[in-house]
C-alpha cells in the first residue's frame, strides 16, 4: 500500500504548526499579541492556538506594543517563554524602547544570570500591496542593537525550524517574518518537520562560478529567478540564503565569495545604514584578496515606502540585479 503524498504546505502553516508543537512541548511558552486569539492573527499565523491550549496561553493585548512588550519581559524573568506578535513591522516601533532598553540588555545587565528568551515576530517586508506602515523592512534596526538574534526565513522549511530554534533560544530572537511569503508553498510535511538547525548559519541555495548573490527573506525568490534568467548572459550566479543576520555566519558567505571572486548583497530594506552594508564591509575585510570587483548592493530606494501602485519600483527586481552583476564583469574587465 503506497502513502498519500503530503500537499503543499505554506509558510503560515509552518509557522502555525511551529508555534503550537513548541507550546505543546514546553508549558512555559506562551503566545500574546494583538488579535491573536479568537481571531487567529491578521495573518492567521495563530489560528486554533487558543481554543486547544486555552486563552491563558493564547493572549489576545491591547493595542499597545510598548505594553505588550514590557509585559514579556516580566513574564520572561519570573521563569516563562513568550512569543510576542507584532502585527505589522511598522507597528513594531512603539515597543522599541523595552527592546533597546530592557530585552537587549538583561543578560548584560545581569552579567550573565539572567537572560530573557522572549521572541518577537515581526511581519515585515513589501510586496503585498500595503499602505504606509504595513510594509517597512525594519531589519537594520535590530541588526544595530547588540543583544539580539535576528532571524528571517525564506522558505516553509525554515520557517518551521527557525521558529522552533528562536523559541528555544535563552536569547531574545527577533524573528521576521516576510509577509510576501506566507502563501509560498512547499511539499513540507508538518508530521515529519525535519530537524531543528542552531541559529546563525547560512545556506547556499544556488551553486555557481560567475558571482555569489547574498540575500534573505523576501528577496531570495527574486535572486533565485535572476540567477535563472542571467543564465541567457553567460553568468552562472550562487545565490546564498543569510537566514540568520545576528549571529552572522561568516565562514559560509566568505566561502562562496572567495569562490566566485564576485559578490551583490540584495535586500527590501534602504541602502544607506541597511544591512548591506555592513555585510559589504564585512565581505571586502576578509575576502579582499579574492575580490574580482568591489562589493554591490540591489536595495530598495533611501526614501518612506511608496504606495502600493509605486512598489514594484521601489522593490530590487530581477533587472537591477542583473544590472548590478554586469557591472561586477565591467569593473572586473577594467
Amino acid at each position: 500500500m503506497t502513502t498519500a503524498a503530503a500537499k503543499p504546505a505554506t509558510m503560515a502553516q509552518a509557522l502555525g504548526r511551529a508555534l503550537r508543537d513548541a507550546m505543546a512541548e514546553d508549558p512555559t511558552v506562551h503566545v500574546m499579541g494583538e488579535d491573536v486569539g479568537t481571531l487567529g492573527g491578521v495573518f492567521r499565523i495563530t489560528d486554533g492556538l487558543a481554543k486547544e491550549f486555552g486563552e491563558d496561553r493564547c493572549t489576545d493585548t491591547p493595542l499597545a506594543e510598548a505594553g505588550i512588550l514590557g509585559t514579556a519581559v516580566g513574564m520572561a524573568m519570573y521563569g516563562l517563554r513568550p512569543v510576542v506578535e507584532m502585527q505589522f513591522d511598522a507597528f513594531a516601533y512603539p515597543s522599541f524602547e523595552q527592546l533597546v532598553s530592557h530585552v537587549s540588555r538583561w543578560r548584560n545587565r545581569t552579567r550573565g544570570a539572567m537572560s530573557l528568551p522572549i521572541t518577537v515576530r515581526v511581519p515585515y517586508g513589501g510586496g503585498i500591496g500595503g499602505v504606509e506602515h504595513h510594509s517597512d523592512s525594519s531589519e537594520a534596526y535590530y541588526v544595530a542593537t547588540p543583544g539580539l538574534h535576528v532571524v528571517t526565513p525564506a522558505t516553509v522549511e525554515d520557517a518551521y525550524g527557525l521558529l522552533r530554534a528562536a523559541i528555544a533560544s535563552d536569547d531574545p530572537v527577533v524573528f521576521m517574518e516576510p509577509k510576501r511569503l506566507y502563501w509560498s508553498k512547499s511539499a513540507w510535511n508538518p508530521e515529519t518537520p525535519g530537524e531543528v538547525e542552531p541559529i546563525g548559519r547560512a545556506v547556499v541555495r544556488r551553486t555557481g562560478r560567475s558571482a555569489t548573490l547574498l540575500t534573505y527573506g523576501p528577496s531570495l525568490p527574486v535572486c533565485l529567478e535572476a540567477a535563472e534568467a542571467a543564465r541567457a548572459e553567460g553568468w552562472d550566479l550562487e545565490v546564498v540564503d543569510l537566514r540568520s543576520l545576528v549571529p552572522f555566519d561568516d565562514e559560509t558567505v566568505c566561502a562562496s565569495v572567495r569562490r566566485t571572486g564576485r559578490a551583490v548583497v540584495v535586500h527590501e530594506a534602504t541602502g544607506f545604514g541597511g544591512p548591506g552594508g555592513e555585510i559589504a564591509a564585512r565581505v571586502t575585510e576578509r575576502c579582499f584578496h579574492h575580490l574580482e570587483a568591489p562589493v554591490l548592493r540591489v536595495t530598495g530606494f533611501d526614501i518612506p515606502y511608496p504606495p502600493p501602485m509605486l512598489e514594484r519600483h521601489h522593490l530590487p527586481g530581477v533587472d537591477r540585479i542583473l544590472d548590478a552583476v554586469a557591472r561586477l564583469q565591467w569593473e572586473a574587465e577594467g
